[in-house]
């Protein structure tokens, strides 16, 4: 039988003068994700996605607003102890005012990185991939018009 497994997370941007960077978190060998963990029992996954992000990334609520209107979806199959696990995660899109993070011991390092430069790091992370170019594309479509600051294709 397949055990289901929900999850939320925050993906956080910088602007810059390049365009937005994206915070990723280093685990370890080729793995790089945002920072997200489990919805705890009667907890919102608005609630979880921050609660993670300041226990992941050491940013708080105060360092983030939140972009109304974004959510995106990771889902995927694993393996955990022979057993098949399906997982769901629940990303929301905010605007960091703090470009230094605190990790926590469940990582090894971080880093803020253009979307062409992310999408390379998340490497064989489809599914990141994907809410990513989601999030990227949703900033873009916010920011258009004469005073756009994202418009250049990365």
């Amino acid at each position: 039988m397949t055990k289901q497994e929900i999850s939320a997370g925050i993906i956080a941007y910088r602007r810059t003068k390049e365009g937005p960077k994206f915070l990723i978190l280093y685990h370890g060998g080729s793995y790089w994700n945002f920072p997200k963990g489990h919805i705890e029992s009667e907890e919102e996954s608005l609630a979880a996605a921050l609660r993670e992000t300041r226990e992941e990334a050491g940013l708080s609520g105060h360092d983030l607003r939140l972009i109304p209107g974004f959510q995106a979806y990771e889902r995927f199959y694993f393996k955990k102890s022979g057993q098949s696990i399906f997982k769901v995660v629940i990303f929301y899109l905010a605007e960091s005012s703090k470009k230094d993070v605190r990790i926590s011991f469940e990582h090894q390092g971080y880093g803020w990185f253009l979307f062409r430069d992310a999408q390379r790091i998340l490497g064989k992370y489809k599914d990141s991939q994907k809410v990513l170019r989601q999030a990227y594309d949703f900033l873009r479509a916010r920011m258009r018009g004469p005073s756009a600051r994202y418009g250049r294709r990365a």
